[in-house]
C-alpha cells in the first residue's frame, strides 16, 4: 500500500479542517497530516503520495507558512513519487481565486514527482486563476467561504480521482 501524507499552511483553520476531511476520506494517520508551519520539508520525501494544501490571501499568495517550507521542498528529487495540490480559496476574488494551489503546483513540478489530481474547473465562478489550466483545475480548489454546501462532494469527487490514480 502506498503512503500519503498531506501538507497543509492554515492561518484560520479553514485549510486544517480541509485537510483533516480529505486525510479522513482517503485513510490517512492523522500523524501522517502536517502543519507546514512544524514540518520539517525533508518529511515529504517519506511519502509515496503527497498531497500539498494551501489557503489563498491577499492578491493570490500562499498562505505564509508554505514560503520557508516550499524553499526547502521544492529542491527534493521526488522522482517516483505523486504528487496532488489542493486548496481554499474566495470566488469573490475573482482574478486570483485560489492561486495558491498554482503556485505549489508550479513551484513542485521541477521535483520530478508525477503531478496527478487534476479537477474539473465546471461549476466555478471565477475570472483568472493560477490553478486552472487548459479548463481543468491542477488540483482540488475548495470555495469554503460562499460554497460550503459542495466541499463534501467535491472532496470525494477528487479522493476517488487520487485513489485512482495511485493504485
Amino acid at each position: 500500500m502506498k503512503t500519503i501524507g498531506i501538507f497543509y499552511g492554515s492561518e484560520t483553520g479553514t485549510t486544517a479542517d480541509v485537510a483533516a476531511r480529505i486525510a479522513k476520506e482517503l485513510g490517512v494517520a492523522d500523524a501522517d497530516l502536517h502543519d507546514v508551519a512544524k514540518a520539517s520539508p525533508a518529511t515529504v520525501g517519506n511519502y509515496d503520495v503527497v498531497l500539498l494544501g494551501s489557503s489563498t490571501w491577499g492578491a493570490g499568495d500562499l498562505e505564509s507558512d508554505w514560503y520557508d517550507f516550499l524553499a526547502g521542498a521544492q529542491v527534493l528529487d521526488l522522482k517516483g513519487k505523486k504528487l496532488a495540490v489542493f486548496g481554499c480559496g474566495d470566488e469573490s476574488m475573482t482574478d486570483t481565486f485560489c492561486d495558491a494551489v498554482g503556485e505549489l503546483y508550479d513551484a513542485m513540478a521541477g521535483t520530478q514527482a508525477e503531478l496527478i489530481g487534476r479537477f474539473n474547473a465546471d461549476g466555478y465562478d471565477f475570472t483568472s486563476s493560477k490553478a486552472e489550466r487548459d479548463g481543468s483545475f491542477v488540483g482540488l480548489v475548495l470555495d469554503e467561504v460562499n460554497h460550503p454546501d459542495l466541499t463534501d462532494a467535491r472532496i470525494k469527487a477528487w479522493t476517488d480521482e487520487i485513489r485512482r490514480q495511485i493504485a
